[in-house]
């Protein structure tokens, strides 16, 4: 079963707070892959990044000050062959590039074209867009945009980012920031503010916009706000001021308590207030109808001082409570995404220890104490994704990639620990659809320039053969 490592590192007291933990190390086992190898930087999403048949990976070039990439490419894994799907034009800038689960769909975020000193890239400016990898340079607008009134239902009035199909390929969640808004400014409460809220965007469009706007423009899908944000979250409430990194709850929903099945949900990162009036993250969910084009009692496209309302039907729900723990709240260092298991049942985030370290934690969402799962002595490095059985979770952690057990916790090691220089970048470790790859990034020092480059590792065989696990 590999090599198995128990770790004892003495805590101040001088007792073993660790012993219990088991860290099998496989990576003489697994074998590991450089994919790319071109002189500037490659970036991966923090998910989807795999085409549906496992040959492909798609990514942008940002590099790591800016977002300055002007392709999105994809490197095919048995030859390493790169070719561009799309090439901005005209000024724009493209990155954060997700595949659809199902098809040939890439969705990822295009900055304005003819940037100029008032329209230039920035949070609330800019937006979805898809390219079909079967015709590169095919660009299709995701979102619609409606900067001024009249506005309209289905439009968006500022960024999208983050562009994430739900498993059946139908719907994209991405996050949001008001451009309406952010003008407006954060002076006065006459007004909403501009913060950062969820969205989806579904195929009941096209949705036409009028030309009040010299950068309003139309869209093929038809997207909603589907979060719930307040100017100033009152102390120890269930209110939040920032909705972000989100994930779709199950491969095909969740059971509630009461055992009917709940299709679309999201989970998100909900910014709350505490009692003693500090901000830290809990985990959220909004529950979503199957028609998101109904609106409630008010506006699903917003007014000139109001931010779009959510459809009719949407419950937005705490899971979490942590801010009496000696460290409330979801860590924002990794920055990373909740993610779900397949089933639906758990929800997967990163909160400390009562040591400090960053661990693996679940919660249900149908809400409950959370379970920790991981007990490691490192923290965990990275975002993270589970594979499509279940049974692991990537990550990167002490320098290398790991694949936790997701009913044990333990976890296994992949890649042989490297120097800090050339460690696992904490953006990525995205499982492939077959579960038995995971692909992350790596800086290299390639002629004296340092370079992130697309990694793959391959489990070994044992480790994806259905009921061998991990034991101590």
């Amino acid at each position: 079963m590999g090599i198995f490592r128990v770790m004892n590192p003495p805590s101040q007291n001088g007792s073993n707070t660790f012993a219990h933990v088991a860290v099998a190390d496989v990576s003489a086992e697994a074998t590991e892959l450089q994919l790319t190898y071109a002189e500037r930087d490659h970036v991966l999403t923090n998910v989807n990044v795999w085409s549906p048949d496992g040959r492909r990976i798609v990514f942008d070039v940002r590099t790591s000050e800016d977002f300055n990439g002007t392709t999105i490419e994809e490197v095919e894994i048995a030859s390493r062959r790169v070719r561009t799907l799309f090439e901005a034009a005209n000024g724009a800038h493209c990155g954060v590039a997700t595949y659809s689960p199902v098809g040939s769909w890439v969705a990822f975020i295009l900055g304005p074209e003819h940037p100029s000193a008032d329209w230039y890239y920035g949070m609330s400016r800019r937006r979805g867009v898809l390219v079909d990898a079967r015709r590169p340079g095919s660009l299709v607008a995701l979102d619609a945009m409606n900067y001024r009134p009249p506005f309209t239902p289905g439009a968006l009035r500022g960024g999208s980012h983050v562009h994430v199909f739900s498993p059946d390929g139908l719907w994209v969640s991405f996050t949001y920031d008001d451009e309406v808004l952010e003008r407006l400014g954060d002076v006065g409460a006459d007004h909403d503010l501009n913060q950062r809220n969820v969205g989806v965007a579904v195929p009941a469009g096209p949705v036409s916009v009028a030309r009040s706007h010299p950068r309003n423009h139309d869209g093929e899908y038809f997207s909603v706000i589907v979060t719930r944000t307040q100017n100033r979250p009152r102390p120890g409430s269930d209110e939040i001021c920032r909705a972000c990194e989100e994930g779709w709850v199950g491969a095909d929903g969740y059971l509630r308590a009461n055992g009917e099945r709940q299709k679309h949900a999201l989970a998100f990162q909900g910014l709350v207030v505490a009692p003693d009036g500090a901000k830290h993250a809990e985990i959220f969910i909004v529950d979503l109808p199957e028609d998101l084009t109904m609106p409630a009692e008010e506006s699903l496209a917003g007014t000139e001082r109001r931010y779009p309302r959510p459809p009719r039907g949407t419950t937005q729900r705490r899971l979490t409570f942590s801010s009496a723990r000696q460290y409330p709240g979801v860590v924002a260092v990794p920055r990373h995404w909740i993610r779900s298991a397949p089933d639906g049942a758990r929800i997967a985030f990163l909160m400390r220890d009562e040591q400090g370290i960053v661990q693996l934690f679940c919660v249900s969402p149908n809400g409950g104490e959370p379970k920790q799962l991981t007990h490691n002595p490192w923290p965990v490095a990275s975002a993270f994704t589970w594979s499509p059985d279940g049974r692991w979770i990537a990550h990167a952690m002490d320098n290398s990639v790991f694949a936790t057990d997701a009913m044990t916790g333990h976890s296994v090691r992949l890649t042989t620990r490297s120097a800090d220089s050339a460690a696992p970048l904490p953006l990525a470790c995205v499982f492939s659809p077959n579960g038995k790859q995971i692909a992350y990034l790596r800086k290299l020092d390639q002629a004296g320039q340092v370079h992130s480059q697309i990694f793959v590792v391959s489990l070994p065989e044992r480790l994806t053969t259905p009921g061998d696990r991990v034991q101590r």
